[in-house]
């Protein structure tokens, strides 16, 4: 748009999501999901087998996904499109000047976009054995034996259910709910599915302690009381992430920042207001497509001095575990909080002729809206719910109301029929109502 930029990064192009985080993860899941295919294809009368999995060639297909996505993010795109790229450490040497290796730089704007990593908690004994976390687990090329995940959320459950199909035995430790931030009514339709798979779950843990042992490891925890201990080869911590925030020297540039990021007003400016913050580093959604979000509302503010601000209504995760589990705007729980007049609507996959023919049956939609129709949030889980979801990101954003979604024509047989019949749904009381038969009757009476 012609304006004089300069990328500074300290580490690899393309951040944690392509190196770390978000593709890595899904090209590991996509192997373990053929593994599961070859399990289950008797269902259908194919012949089933045991897949026998190659753990280094595995590894293999997760770097060669990264390998072919990351000339999007290289250095040598960016340098042809204009931008000077710098790869070192920056840190702010006052209001208007960075320093990154032996280069000053000063700007009328600086971004803050980096990131967040990997939060270690300080377990007992942790500091005497070797552990995963999601920046080293994808460089892993042996075979995993016995892999115990400590961390429910979506980092964990995603990894713990690849491991899983790719042969490995699997053990999750939560001190909380697993899968907290979703729907329990949704989220527990992923955990019993991964429960028949064959992971074993201890949630709601307290006092954990690893012990070091001569092969592997143990992890002892308290359960209702009664003391669980369990052994493992490998180890995942997977607790949650930290904003990067350290090694910057955000006091020199006037930044108010914490442990837990940095503070931004609704145009994503810091405390200083030449430099705004992106991403991770100041949340409160830490996924990839936030930041992109949040940089078009930078550059609407930047560069065009539109007073753009940020509107987190209409949010939308997935966890991409198998069935997905996907979610946008308000929660049940949230909309009643709220002390909003809501109506809750439920449709179950099993509805759905399309989820019948692929034997995923193991699926609901859950909509919340307000009396009038105006729709609040949705929640999905169900065969490929992270795509199923994305009408109502638009319905939300847009304050659309159900009608919209129920008098979408929707091609059959297709699993995006559970949209419009859970829409439809919204009008089935009225529509069958005794006024509704009564005026059918008067009007059926003329030609």
């Amino acid at each position: 748009m012609g304006a004089d930029v300069v990328l500074i990064e300290k580490s690899e192009m393309g951040g944690d999501c392509l190196n770390t985080g978000c593709v890595p993860s899904k090209a590991l899941l996509a192997a373990a999901h053929v593994a599961q295919n070859m399990r289950e294809s008797d269902r259908f009368g194919v012949k089933s087998t045991e897949p026998s999995v190659d753990w280094a060639q595995v590894n293999q297909h997760v770097h060669r996904v990264i390998a072919a996505i990351a000339p999007n993010d290289s250095v040598e795109r960016f340098e042809g499109l204009g931008v000077q790229v710098i790869q070192a450490a920056a840190r702010f040497v006052d209001e208007k000047t960075v320093e990154a290796g032996d280069v000053q730089i000063r700007a009328k704007y600086f971004v803050l976009a980096t990131g967040s990593s990997a939060f270690v908690p300080p377990i007992e004994g942790i500091d005497q054995v070797s552990y995963f976390t999601n920046e080293n687990i994808f460089e892993n090329r042996d075979a995993v034996d016995h892999l115990i995940v400590i961390g429910g959320g979506p980092i964990g459950i995603e990894l713990a259910q690849a491991h899983r199909r790719l042969g490995a035995k699997v053990t999750v430790m939560e001190v909380a709910r697993l899968l907290m931030k979703d729907d329990p009514d949704l989220s527990s339709i992923v955990i019993e599915k991964l429960r028949d798979e064959g992971i074993a779950f201890y949630e709601g843990g307290r006092n954990l302690r690893i012990e070091k042992r001569d092969e592997g490891f143990s992890v002892h925890c308290e359960m209702d009381g009664d003391a669980v201990c369990v052994e493992g080869s490998h180890l995942l911590v997977a607790t949650g992430r930290r904003a990067n925030v350290n090694g910057l020297n955000l006091k020199a540039a006037g930044v108010s920042f914490s442990p837990r990021g940095v503070e931004v007003d609704s145009k994503l400016r810091t405390s200083n207001r030449q430099i705004f913050a992106i991403g991770d580093l100041v949340g409160p959604y830490q996924f990839t497509h936030m930041a992109a979000y949040q940089a078009g509302i930078v550059i609407r503010n930047m560069l065009f001095k539109l007073p753009a601000g940020v509107d987190y209504s209409a949010v939308p995760w997935v966890t991409y575990t198998d069935p997905e589990l996907a979610h946008v705007g308000m929660s049940e729980a949230d909309a009643k909080e709220s002390g909003r007049d809501v109506r809750v609507l439920k449709w179950s996959f099993e509805e759905n002729d399309r989820a019948q023919a692929e034997k995923r049956t193991e699926g609901m939609v859950k909509v919340v809206t307000e009396k009038n129709g105006r729709i609040l949030g949705a929640s999905i889980v169900g065969l490929h719910a992270g795509e199923l979801i994305q009408p109502w990101i638009l319905a939300i954003s847009q304050k659309m109301k159900i009608g919209a979604m129920a008098g979408m024509i929707a091609p059959y047989p297709t699993l995006a029929e559970v949209n419009k019949r859970i829409a439809g749904s919204f009008y089935t009381e009225k529509l069958f109502s005794a006024g509704t038969k009564k005026l059918i009757r008067f009007l059926m009476r003329f030609s």
